[in-house]
């Protein structure tokens, strides 16, 4: 049943960023541009909601969190890797998926790159875990843990801060 419902989520999903035109190369290439804001604010949507509904979960017992470490070192290199793929592609990968969906073929360039990026990464594992991995261990962190909050204060006070970004970009009209 659980691959069920993942299947009916990632569907539902695909269809929200099909219909929020998050797929289109135009969107993507604003949003690296910082002229247009519709990622930001699905993606931003998509992580406070989230975030409420994984902590209900949790609170109602109806999931364990698995918190895993933070590294500095992971971090900045995934970045930069990730942010040199969707400068050159134009597409991030959760869109190369959905613009292929939709039939734009360049974007299987996207796919082939994060399934060789994962094979790769795979592969040096070993090697990457006592050296770029282990640079700036932060170890196991929340944000709620961080600020020192407990969670549905930290989620209220994201979501606050997340109308007051959204409406901000109303106002710049991005």
């Amino acid at each position: 049943m659980d691959l069920v419902y993942g299947l009916v989520t990632g569907v539902l999903f695909g269809l929200l960023m099909q219909k929020s035109e998050v797929l289109r190369y135009d969107r993507q290439i604003g949003a690296l541009r910082l002229k247009d804001m519709t990622i930001v604010k699905f993606m931003l949507t998509a992580v406070i909601v989230a975030m409420a509904g994984i902590y209900a979960l949790y609170d109602l017992n109806l999931v364990k969190l698995s918190i895993k470490g933070a590294s500095l070192g992971g971090q900045i290199l995934g970045g930069l890797i990730f942010g040199a793929g969707w400068g050159l592609l134009g597409y991030c990968p959760g869109t190369s998926a959905g613009a292929l969906g939709e039939g734009r073929w360049d974007a299987a360039w996207g796919i082939l790159g994060m399934l060789l990026g994962a094979a790769v990464f795979a592969e040096m594992y070993t090697s990457l875990k006592n050296t770029v991995l282990a640079w700036g261990d932060l170890g196991k962190l929340t944000l709620p843990g961080v600020l020192g909050l407990g969670n549905w204060v930290a989620i209220a006070g994201i979501w606050v801060l997340a109308l007051v970004l959204f409406w901000w970009f109303e106002q710049k009209r991005l």
